[in-house]
């Protein structure tokens, strides 16, 4: 064998040798990550027409496999959801080209596919039967749901609101609108359709696809004046009493005005910190932002949620809000009335809201409650409430809650959230979008202000209004949903 033919034959042999490797590597290493890869839709069509568990609300499913095969033919399954478009934003729909929501977050339990339940489907193989996956149970509260959506289809505009449980982290109520129909996307035999349709819905401008709930941030306007107080407490030992100037107009490399009546916070005096936030004055909280400098306030809506860099799985990705630390004056004042660069998602401002009802401490926020084998005898794991960070003393807490009490009362900014016979806390927000669209109208609070059930944030796109107008009496809604039980 001469030497060029003895030097192919080894090159040869390294291509073969590195070929072998690679495919060890994709298959035998790799093979997890490809499978579970949003981009590869076998995951998907491969097991589209196979049984899947059930997503159940309050032990109810909103979205089931129903057997669709003719007698004597091997079994064939569609998927189904219940509820038209009331729960799509968190449950998704499982396709043959992707699946989103829990139908995505969840799929190795519901396909059945995950090692937890391998026991449960040899049983069922060796005794006859389908295999089938797992049950998650939501921990969404249907009234709460259906009163948040309600609301958003009385207004006729987009938005979202999120409600939680302070004291556990419970998603009880997750509402995005305008949602979609899953059962539009999912046939599988017309699948043509089902994709035409989808289609349309990713072109639509009202972008019915997205959960404005978890992934949408917005200015958070005033609603984010409880965390300038908070830090101003926190800080500047800054109590309900401790006063700030107030002028009619602050100079802000533009004027800033004051949206209360006449445009005045205290007459163009000093106004105290708990009127500023009864009656969502501007001038005097961007003042607090800038005698606290951009750090303390950054921190402070850190400590609430913002700014992170890990995701926050719920087990739906939420997308981080945005509260940077701001050294230049002007950029910082409006910061403190939640302008300039602060953006949150509802998910977050429910998060604020909750953090001071539970006595500062946030818990973290979940909407999969337990999973079940598939014949719900047994639990496989329920999630535990767990702190998310503290926010605040439990004094400051205290402080913040006493302050927005008299927002909803006492002809405060948010009267409409106001429920008979207890004290409701909040925070109205009315924040400018730069556009010809309108302003964003924007609620917060929680109730039973002296021992909160449940903590709410409701955001109007474009509502062109106050929070009081169109955000406050959906919130109210969604939380006598849970107090008036």
């Amino acid at each position: 064998m001469n030497t060029p033919i003895r030097r192919l034959a080894v090159f040869s042999m390294i291509l073969f040798g590195a070929l072998m490797l690679q495919a060890t590597w994709i298959q035998g290493f790799q093979a997890d990550a490809i499978r579970e890869d949003p981009l590869n839709s076998r995951q998907y069509s491969e097991r589209l027409t196979e049984q899947r568990g059930p997503i159940q609300v309050a032990g109810e499913p909103v979205a089931y496999s129903e057997d669709i095969s003719e007698e004597d033919d091997p079994s064939r399954y569609q998927r189904m959801y219940n509820g038209e478009d009331l729960y799509t934003p968190i449950v998704g729909s499982f396709r043959s080209y992707g699946a989103s929501g829990i139908e995505e977050a969840e799929n190795s339990l519901l396909d059945g596919s995950d090692d937890r339940l391998a026991a449960r489907n040899l049983r069922d193989i060796l005794t006859g039967h389908d295999p089938g996956g797992a049950r998650v149970e939501l921990t969404l509260d249907p009234e709460v749901q259906q009163a948040g959506y309600d609301g958003f289809v009385d207004e006729g505009k987009n938005g979202a609101a999120v409600a939680l449980d302070p004291n556990s982290g419970e998603v009880l109520g997750a509402v995005s609108y305008p949602s979609y129909d899953a059962n539009d996307v999912v046939s599988i035999d017309d699948q043509e359709s089902a994709v035409d349709n989808y289609v349309e819905l990713e072109q639509d401008e009202g972008k019915p696809l997205l959960n404005r709930a978890l992934n949408e941030r917005y200015p958070p306007g005033s609603t984010f004046k409880v965390v300038t107080a908070a830090a101003a407490i926190e800080n500047l030992d800054a109590s309900a009493d401790s006063t700030m100037d107030a002028p009619d107009t602050l100079d802000l490399g533009r004027p800033l005005p004051n949206a209360t009546p006449g445009g005045t916070c205290n007459n163009g005096q000093p106004d105290s910190l708990a009127h500023s936030i009864q009656i969502s004055c501007n001038t005097s909280m961007a003042n607090w932002a800038i005698e606290m400098g951009g750090a303390p306030l950054s921190e402070q809506a850190t400590a609430f949620g913002f700014n992170q860099d890990e995701v926050l799985e719920t087990p739906l990705e939420a997308t981080p809000s945005l509260a940077p630390e701001e050294d230049d004056r002007n950029v910082l004042g409006r910061a403190g009335i939640g302008q300039g660069n602060v953006e949150a998602t509802p998910l977050q401002m429910a998060m604020v809201s909750a953090g001071i009802a539970n006595s500062g401490e946030v818990m973290t926020p979940y909407v999969v409650d337990r999973i079940q084998e598939p014949n719900g005898e047994s639990t496989l794991s329920s999630t535990e409430s767990e702190p998310y960070s503290t926010a605040t003393s439990a004094s400051t807490a205290q402080t913040l809650t006493d302050m927005m009490v008299p927002v909803t009362e006492q002809g405060g900014s948010g009267t409409n959230a106001a429920i008979d016979g207890m004290d409701v806390a909040g925070k109205t927000g009315t924040a400018e979008t730069g556009g010809e669209d309108g302003t964003h109208n924007w609620f917060i609070g929680f109730a039973p202000a002296d021992d909160p059930e449940v903590a709410v944030a409701v955001v109007i796109e474009h509502g062109g209004g106050s929070g009081n107008e169109n955000a406050a009496p959906i919130a109210r809604q969604m939380m006598e949903a849970v107090v008036q039980e």
